[in-house]
């Protein structure tokens, strides 16, 4: 039996799958073709792309930088309240969830205060507040990390993309008023590394969906590694 508690953990999934990933390819669609018209003029050639593709490429990547942190706190919000709210009386700690939910206030108000902000100093400080808000929330222990394999994590790959999601928001002003196209190579490499990280994204998160056992599965999956931890060394995850 599926309970509402299983539908819950497909919303980060489903949001993903149906709009942000889409989003990705559209994204970089508008950046190859910016590419080609920018590199067309600088010939002095005609180009036949509109001149409205960089237009919507700053359009759209901003709200795929902002999709991408918006699904990351969806992604920590899962496992942190569904097992905080289904924990024994004696296991609940009524401040700890009012921080928790504060917590997450703020970093989504550092988020929307980033984009409305015109100051550099501005956007940097709210940057800054947004990502460590992302890191205080993705400390908590409800939080399944895969510490024991970082190096295949669908959590800090995650978070890597989000940080640098974080990072073309506060910079985008700067790629267009920098004559010397610094900040503008800065953003096409970091774009490319957060591309590879959202396709390692694609690959780890089917993994761990495979991974992740129904509620009413998780007894059984939970008495196995007790078992197992009993007569022999540990070789079964314990589920968080």
């Amino acid at each position: 039996m599926i309970e509402t508690i299983d539908f819950a953990s497909l919303i980060h999934p489903a949001i993903a799958i149906a709009f942000v990933f889409p989003l990705i390819g559209i994204v970089v669609n508008y950046s190859l073709q910016t590419r080609n018209r920018r590199k067309a003029l600088a010939k002095g050639e005609k180009s036949a792309i509109s001149a409205t593709v960089g237009t919507q490429h700053l359009r759209l990547g901003r709200w795929l930088s902002n999709s991408v942190v918006g699904v990351t706190l969806i992604g920590l919000a899962y496992p942190i309240f569904s097992k905080l709210l289904t924990a024994s009386p004696e296991q609940q700690n009524g401040t700890r969830v009012l921080l928790l939910v504060v917590l997450f206030i703020l970093t989504i108000a550092s988020l929307v205060l980033l984009n409305i902000s015109n100051g550099k100093v501005q956007r940097a400080g709210f940057a800054t507040l947004t990502g460590i808000g992302l890191v205080l929330l993705g400390c908590q222990p409800e939080v399944f990390r895969r510490g024991f394999e970082w190096w295949v994590s669908h959590y800090y790959y995650g978070m890597a993309a989000a940080m640098l999601m974080i990072f073309s928001l506060a910079i985008f002003p700067e790629i267009y008023k920098d004559r010397s196209q610094t900040w503008r190579k800065v953003h096409v490499t970091l774009s490319c590394i957060a591309l590879l990280l959202f396709i390692s994204q694609g690959f780890t998160g089917t993994r761990d969906l495979l991974e992740i056992p129904l509620s009413w599965q998780k007894p059984f999956i939970e008495q196995l590694y007790i078992n197992n931890c009993q007569t022999q060394p540990c070789v079964v995850q314990p589920q968080q």
